[in-house]
């Protein structure tokens, strides 16, 4: 086990090629970090089974050209704190089986649904949209001297993930976004996830977040902060909005762009859209002030 105090790609690349890493355990932007390292055909990375990659959601786009340029399969996987934490996992002993988009499957002894956001008591069915909830051995008994958190979170014994998702035929969940995290525009609900995983597929776009934006008339719009490739070609925020709100409906449709360096984010690759909204909100009140 080779553990890093904190990531650094170069460094990573370097232990792989020295030890013979076999399992690499990664957040989703560690990959393109790895894959468009300038000196990758330098490292031999054939050791490597599989990346295992979690934490936060995985978008398919950078999966895709890290498994490109790299040559090893990408394995999402899903769990949380109260869970201890794992609960979902791709097939591990057979790529053909895996679905990069997805969380996979239960794993041993875990039971799912997919309920209504709402009431959380109506189960729903194969492709309907609703909140993740599981049940199984893992599963947490409660919050430390907190009865009311844990009776919100651990019902008739299932403990409500708070992520939103839907299920296939086969079992396997893609998870779409946070509940607390949806944007309501005019009463739709919009998932940034999803805006982002999308944006991501733009060949210029390096990194994004989406956030719900106060709007007077439709109570929240999208707003995404974009971070551009350097080696690519440029793109206006025009062009981008066009781009993206054509592949979509009209009411999940991406209002403003804003260019920025980085995407703040947490230790775990999280994105930290509360500094985003903060950042957003003082900007606001500078302009209503000035």
């Amino acid at each position: 086990m080779v553990l890093m105090e904190r990531f650094d790609a170069t460094r990573c690349l370097q232990y792989i090629h020295e030890q013979g890493i076999t399992l690499l355990y990664a957040v989703p932007q560690t990959l393109p970090a790895l894959s468009e390292h300038p000196q990758l055909d330098n490292y031999d990375l054939h050791t490597v089974r599989y990346v295992q990659c979690g934490a936060a959601p995985v978008p398919p786009a950078l999966a895709h050209r890290f498994e490109e340029r790299t040559h090893i399969t990408v394995m999402t996987s899903y769990g949380l704190t109260e869970a201890s934490p794992g609960t979902h996992s791709n097939p591990v002993y057979d790529p053909r089986l895996i679905r990069v988009e997805t969380i996979g499957l239960p794993i041993h002894d875990t039971q799912q649904k997919i309920v209504d956001i709402e009431s959380g008591q109506i189960e729903l069915g194969v492709g309907e949209e609703g909140e993740l909830i599981v049940q199984g051995p893992q599963v947490m008994l409660g919050y430390w001297k907190a009865p009311e958190a844990t009776a919100e979170t651990l019902r008739n014994g299932w403990l409500h993930t708070g992520d939103i998702g839907w299920r296939d035929a086969d079992g396997y969940v893609t998870i779409t976004d946070r509940k607390k995290e949806l944007i309501k525009y005019k009463g739709f609900s919009v998932a940034p996830a999803q805006l982002e995983a999308l944006l991501l597929e733009h060949p210029a776009v390096s990194d994004v977040a989406v956030i719900a934006k106060a709007h007077e008339e439709a109570g929240e719009i999208p707003k995404a902060f974009v971070v551009l490739r350097p080696d690519s070609a440029q793109v206006s925020a025009e062009e981008l909005l066009t781009w993206v709100n054509g592949k979509l409906a009209t009411y999940k449709n991406v209002r403003e762009i804003e260019f920025i360096d980085t995407i703040p984010r947490n230790p775990s690759g999280k994105i930290l859209r509360r500094v985003l909204k903060e950042r957003e909100q003082q900007r606001t009140n500078t302009m209503q002030n000035s």
